[in-house]
Protein backbone atom coordinates (compact mmCIF):
# COMPACT_ATOMS: atom_id res chain seq x y z
CA UNK A 1 0.00 0.00 0.00
CA UNK A 2 0.75 3.52 -0.86
CA UNK A 3 1.86 5.79 2.28
CA UNK A 4 0.16 8.73 2.13
CA UNK A 5 2.79 10.98 4.64
CA UNK A 6 5.11 10.46 7.21
CA UNK A 7 5.68 12.70 10.42
CA UNK A 8 7.93 12.39 13.11
CA UNK A 9 6.76 9.72 14.93
CA UNK A 10 3.53 8.59 12.39
CA UNK A 11 2.80 7.03 9.24
CA UNK A 12 -0.73 8.05 7.67
CA UNK A 13 -1.21 5.61 4.70
CA UNK A 14 -4.70 4.25 3.21
CA UNK A 15 -6.89 1.71 5.40
CA UNK A 16 -7.40 -2.12 3.93
CA UNK A 17 -10.14 -4.20 4.84
CA UNK A 18 -8.01 -7.03 5.49
CA UNK A 19 -5.58 -5.51 7.67
CA UNK A 20 -7.60 -2.96 9.34
CA UNK A 21 -10.93 -4.55 10.04
CA UNK A 22 -10.31 -5.25 13.50
CA UNK A 23 -8.38 -1.90 14.71
CA UNK A 24 -11.85 0.03 12.81
CA UNK A 25 -14.19 -2.26 15.19
CA UNK A 26 -12.13 -1.53 17.97
CA UNK A 27 -12.07 2.59 17.15
CA UNK A 28 -15.76 2.89 16.04
CA UNK A 29 -16.85 1.50 19.27
CA UNK A 30 -14.85 3.06 21.63
CA UNK A 31 -16.78 5.44 23.94
CA UNK A 32 -15.15 8.29 22.97
CA UNK A 33 -16.11 7.80 19.56
CA UNK A 34 -19.42 7.16 19.91
CA UNK A 35 -19.87 10.09 21.90
CA UNK A 36 -17.75 12.69 19.94
CA UNK A 37 -18.76 11.33 16.35
CA UNK A 38 -21.20 9.15 16.77
CA UNK A 39 -23.04 5.63 16.50
CA UNK A 40 -21.95 4.13 13.45
CA UNK A 41 -23.68 0.69 13.43
CA UNK A 42 -20.72 -1.11 13.12
CA UNK A 43 -20.39 -4.08 15.36
CA UNK A 44 -18.48 -7.05 13.75
CA UNK A 45 -15.53 -7.69 11.69
CA UNK A 46 -18.45 -7.83 8.57
CA UNK A 47 -19.38 -4.20 9.22
CA UNK A 48 -16.37 -2.70 10.01
CA UNK A 49 -15.22 -4.22 6.15
CA UNK A 50 -18.38 -2.39 5.11
CA UNK A 51 -17.74 1.11 6.44
CA UNK A 52 -13.97 0.69 4.99
CA UNK A 53 -15.13 -0.39 1.82
CA UNK A 54 -18.27 2.37 1.50
CA UNK A 55 -16.47 5.40 3.92
CA UNK A 56 -12.49 5.48 2.97
CA UNK A 57 -12.71 3.38 -0.10
CA UNK A 58 -14.93 4.72 -1.44
CA UNK A 59 -13.81 8.26 -1.20
CA UNK A 60 -10.32 7.69 -2.14
CA UNK A 61 -11.50 6.75 -5.41
CA UNK A 62 -13.72 9.67 -5.97
CA UNK A 63 -11.96 12.26 -4.59
CA UNK A 64 -8.51 11.50 -4.37
CA UNK A 65 -8.32 11.50 -0.32
CA UNK A 66 -10.06 10.21 2.93
CA UNK A 67 -9.70 9.38 6.22
CA UNK A 68 -6.40 7.42 6.81
CA UNK A 69 -4.57 4.75 9.39
CA UNK A 70 -2.37 6.54 11.32
CA UNK A 71 -0.11 4.08 12.69
CA UNK A 72 3.57 4.37 14.94
CA UNK A 73 6.28 4.86 12.80
CA UNK A 74 8.45 2.54 14.62
CA UNK A 75 6.09 -0.34 15.05
CA UNK A 76 3.15 -0.36 12.46
CA UNK A 77 0.82 0.14 15.52
CA UNK A 78 -2.53 1.50 13.95
CA UNK A 79 -3.04 4.46 16.85
CA UNK A 80 -6.20 6.02 15.00
CA UNK A 81 -7.77 7.17 11.93
CA UNK A 82 -7.22 11.16 10.18
CA UNK A 83 -7.61 12.65 7.06
CA UNK A 84 -9.74 15.10 4.34
CA UNK A 85 -12.97 13.89 4.00
CA UNK A 86 -16.35 15.75 2.11
CA UNK A 87 -19.30 15.96 4.12
CA UNK A 88 -22.77 17.20 3.01
CA UNK A 89 -23.48 20.55 3.96
CA UNK A 90 -19.71 21.19 4.29
CA UNK A 91 -18.54 23.34 1.38
CA UNK A 92 -14.93 22.51 1.24
CA UNK A 93 -12.68 19.34 3.05
CA UNK A 94 -13.10 18.53 6.12
CA UNK A 95 -10.06 17.63 8.28
CA UNK A 96 -11.32 14.42 10.79
CA UNK A 97 -9.63 12.21 13.09
CA UNK A 98 -10.15 9.96 16.01
CA UNK A 99 -7.60 8.07 17.79
CA UNK A 100 -8.08 4.86 20.08
CA UNK A 101 -8.31 6.38 23.76
CA UNK A 102 -5.47 5.07 25.27
CA UNK A 103 -3.07 7.58 22.23
CA UNK A 104 -4.82 10.26 23.68
CA UNK A 105 -2.89 13.29 25.08
CA UNK A 106 0.26 12.10 23.15
CA UNK A 107 -0.19 14.92 20.57
CA UNK A 108 -1.00 12.69 18.02
CA UNK A 109 -4.27 13.99 16.73
CA UNK A 110 -2.24 17.66 16.15
CA UNK A 111 0.92 15.88 14.45
CA UNK A 112 -1.28 13.71 12.50
CA UNK A 113 -4.04 16.76 11.13
CA UNK A 114 -1.61 19.25 10.88
CA UNK A 115 0.09 16.30 8.15
CA UNK A 116 -2.96 16.04 6.85
CA UNK A 117 -3.63 19.38 6.07
CA UNK A 118 -0.23 20.28 4.77
CA UNK A 119 -0.51 17.55 2.60
CA UNK A 120 -3.78 18.77 1.10
CA UNK A 121 -2.39 21.69 0.27
CA UNK A 122 0.40 20.62 -0.99
CA UNK A 123 -0.20 17.73 -3.05
CA UNK A 124 -3.65 17.85 -3.50
CA UNK A 125 -4.01 21.64 -4.16
CA UNK A 126 -6.72 22.41 -1.69
CA UNK A 127 -7.36 25.96 -0.64
CA UNK A 128 -9.97 26.14 2.43
CA UNK A 129 -9.94 23.43 5.06
CA UNK A 130 -12.82 23.23 7.59
CA UNK A 131 -13.47 20.89 10.75
CA UNK A 132 -16.50 20.25 12.82
CA UNK A 133 -16.74 18.89 16.48
CA UNK A 134 -19.33 18.04 19.02
CA UNK A 135 -20.08 21.27 21.03
CA UNK A 136 -18.74 19.95 24.12
CA UNK A 137 -15.81 17.87 22.35
CA UNK A 138 -13.09 20.50 23.91
CA UNK A 139 -10.17 18.50 23.31
CA UNK A 140 -10.76 18.14 19.94
CA UNK A 141 -11.23 21.97 19.40
CA UNK A 142 -8.17 22.11 21.38
CA UNK A 143 -6.24 20.40 18.64
CA UNK A 144 -8.28 22.26 15.34
CA UNK A 145 -6.65 25.41 17.29
CA UNK A 146 -3.12 24.24 17.54
CA UNK A 147 -3.52 22.85 13.63
CA UNK A 148 -4.38 26.67 12.89
CA UNK A 149 -7.81 26.28 12.13
CA UNK A 150 -10.53 29.15 14.12
CA UNK A 151 -13.72 28.76 15.71
CA UNK A 152 -16.29 30.36 13.45
CA UNK A 153 -19.91 29.66 14.88
CA UNK A 154 -21.96 26.66 14.80
CA UNK A 155 -23.39 24.35 11.85
CA UNK A 156 -26.19 21.74 11.13
CA UNK A 157 -25.41 19.02 9.04
CA UNK A 158 -27.87 17.11 7.02
CA UNK A 159 -29.19 14.64 9.25
CA UNK A 160 -28.26 15.66 12.37
CA UNK A 161 -30.25 16.86 15.29
CA UNK A 162 -27.69 19.02 17.01
CA UNK A 163 -25.42 22.01 15.78
CA UNK A 164 -21.74 21.46 15.82
CA UNK A 165 -18.78 23.62 16.27
CA UNK A 166 -17.81 25.07 12.99
CA UNK A 167 -13.91 26.33 12.41
CA UNK A 168 -11.91 26.96 9.22
CA UNK A 169 -8.72 27.81 7.89
CA UNK A 170 -8.36 29.03 4.79
CA UNK A 171 -5.63 29.07 2.33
Amino acid sequence: MVTVLKTKRLIIEPLETDRDEAFVLQLLNEPGFLENIGDRGVRDLEGARGYIVNGPLASYETNGFGLWRVAALETGQPLGICGLVRRDGLDHPDIGYAFLSRHWGQGFAEEAARGCIDYGREALGLGTVVAVTSLTNFASMRVLEKVGLRRSGTVRLPGREDDSAYFIQEA
